[in-house]
Formats: structure tokens, sequence, C-alpha cells
């Protein structure tokens, strides 16, 4: 039987509909950070107008109660940046994501890091953080101290699972560099490098797919070879791009119809949906790629949507969010965007 071919309007809806960005959902937002196969937050703040812009009736201090509740946590994670995922899906990605990232951390840092000794390291950090969370600052400091070079911090993660403590790491308080233990704050996992391997491949393609091996494999940050394994033990369904290639999605997975309205939204920094991994389905046309993402602004800047693909930037300031359109928008989109911002303002305020 021929596969399928999905064309890139076929990919963009299914993102969107994964995303909650055709239309806000109502559940809760522990539940809607692993659809989304979590939230990229270096910036703590992105993660809430993330959820607004995919839930209805999305409260700002109802993420901020599972983060302190310990529903949902702060860690890196992904491509070892912070993500916001629910408690549930923590010990299951970073077990995944453990040894990859270890075997990277070491071949890109083997010229600076000669003779030192990770495990040690990691001795030293869990012996301080068994007393209670510590600053980043604190953290750095004893590993000096103890005569380590300043690259140890740098993978110390890796070898010692961290999350951030709130009230770090909130809207109210935007740094994330309070550090707890993972298994005080969670308590201990038992989840296997294979498990978590397999939760990476259906959590990524129930919020991005459907996609070719390469995609998962790159929001990730492993090689394609360790996303390989973790497919051959599931059940999954196939496609073919416009070009020929191969992608996988989960069998119940939604596919739109290609001419779904879709609402205009507002997204936040660092929106998974406009990395490269989901670039087959042009939410962000290429033409756009350099002003969302430039030596200027490599975290991206916020950006909001007209018809399913990034159509401009905005920035809050003094009350008021202020658009940037990167081309002549339509009366009607103008005006849907105007409304739109509007919520965005009240979403702020309150």
């Amino acid at each position: 039987m021929t596969d399928r071919v999905l064309r890139t309007r076929d990919l963009n809806r299914a993102l969107l509909a994964r995303q909650f960005l055709l239309e806000r959902s109502p559940i809760a937002p522990t539940r809607a950070l692993e659809r989304l196969a979590g939230l990229q937050t270096q910036y703590a703040p992105s993660a809430y107008i993330g959820l607004w812009s995919r839930l209805r009736d999305f409260r700002r201090d109802a993420l901020t109660e599972a983060l302190v509740q310990r529903s949902a946590v702060q860690a890196t994670l992904m491509r070892s940046t912070i993500h916001t995922v629910s408690a549930e899906d923590f010990p299951l990605f970073a077990s995944g994501l453990r040894d990859g990232r270890r075997e990277w951390w070491l071949r890109v840092a083997r010229h600076q890091i000669e003779g030192l000794d990770m495990e040690v390291v990691a001795g030293v950090l869990r012996e301080q953080l068994a007393r209670g969370p510590c600053r980043a600052n604190d953290l750095k400091d004893l590993l000096s101290a103890r005569g380590f070079p300043s690259i140890a911090w740098s993978g110390a993660g890796l070898w010692v699972e961290m999350v951030r403590v709130p009230p770090s790491g909130t809207w109210e308080q935007r740094r994330a560099d309070l550090y707890g233990l993972a298994d005080d704050w969670l308590g201990s996992g038992t989840a296997t490098e294979p498990k978590g391997l397999e939760h990476l491949v259906l959590r990524y393609l129930g919020a991005f797919g459907p996609a070719p091996l390469s995609d998962v494999a790159n929001w990730a940050g492993l090689p394609v070879s360790r996303i390989l394994l973790a497919v051959k033990s599931l059940e999954l369904v196939r496609y073919r791009d416009e070009r020929g290639r191969v992608l996988l999605d989960l069998p119940d997975g939604p596919l739109p119809d290609p001419d779904t309205p879709a609402p205009v939204r507002f997204l936040p920094t660092w929106d998974a949906t406009l990395l490269v991994h989901a670039r087959r389905t042009q939410i962000l046309p290429e033409p756009y790629r350099p002003l969302v993402f430039n030596t200027r602004t490599p975290h991206s800047v916020p950006t909001f949507l007209v018809d399913g693909v990034v159509a401009g930037r905005w920035r809050y300031e003094r009350g008021r969010v202020l658009l940037e359109p990167f081309e002549r928008l339509s009366p009607a989109a103008r005006r849907e965007l105007d409304d739109e911002a509007q919520s965005l303002v009240e979403f702020h305020a309150d």
C-alpha cells in the first residue's frame, strides 16, 4: 500500500491542532504540558503565555500552583535547555535523555575536562543539595572552592538530576536559579532509558507529528540512532511528505482538514513550534526566520500567527501589546489581532 502524502498545509494544521492553536483546550495545565511535550522556558513567563494561548480560561496562578504543588516541574531536559513538564513526564524524559546527552557533552568538552571525574562533581553537589535547595551561584562557588574547573558546572546536571525550585522560575520571580535534588522534590523514580526513549518519541509525535525521525532527534537533542531504537518497539503509522520523506505518527494522531480556519494566536519567546524541528510545517515562513531568530535575538522574539503562520512580532509595553506586522494585514485579521491583544493585556494585568 502506498503511503499517504501529506502536504505542508496538512502538516501545518496537524501541528496547530496538537498544539491547541486551532482551538483552546479546557484541560488542566499539567495535562496540557504532557500533550505539548513540555514548554521551553529559559524565560519563565513563556510557559504562562504559551498556556494562555492554548487553554480556555487559563489563570497565571494555576501554573505557579502546579509548580509549588509539584505536579509540574522546571528542569534542564531536551537539548539541555530549561523546560516545564509534568511531574509524571519528568523521570521518563530524564531517563531517555541522560546517556545520550552525557555522551554529547563529553565529546564537545573533551579538550577542557581531561582528568575531571564528573561522578565526583555530582557527589559534591548531591551532598550539598541534600541539605536543601541552593542558588546556582552558591553551587558554582562550592565547586570552585573544591578545585573543579568552571566547565564542571555546565555538565553537572547530566550527572545529578536537579530541578528548579519555586518561587524561582515563575511569573513573579523569573530567574530560575534555585536548585533542588529531583529525588527530594519529586520522589525517586524507576524509569529506564528504553522506556524513556519511547516516551520521548510518543510525546513528540503527539505534540508535533507527523514527523521524520530526524526531527524527533533534533527536538530531543539526541542522535537519530537512539530514536530509531525506540521506534522499533512502537506501533506507529507512516506517511510521506511532498519530498518523499517518511513521516511517523501515532495511530490516532489528528489530521484536520487542511482548509480548517486558524484563529490568530500570540506565541512567546522560545515557542517550540518555531524551532527547526518543526520547520516542515512552515508555521514560521522561511523569509521571516531571520526576523525571529538572529544574532541579536537568538532566543527568538514573541510572535503572532495569522491563518496558522507567523505574520509579525509583538511586545508588551506600559500596559499595551504593540504589534509589528511583517506585511500588510487584512482589516479582518487586524481586528481579530486587536481583540486578542486586548485579552493578552488583561492577562498581564491579572
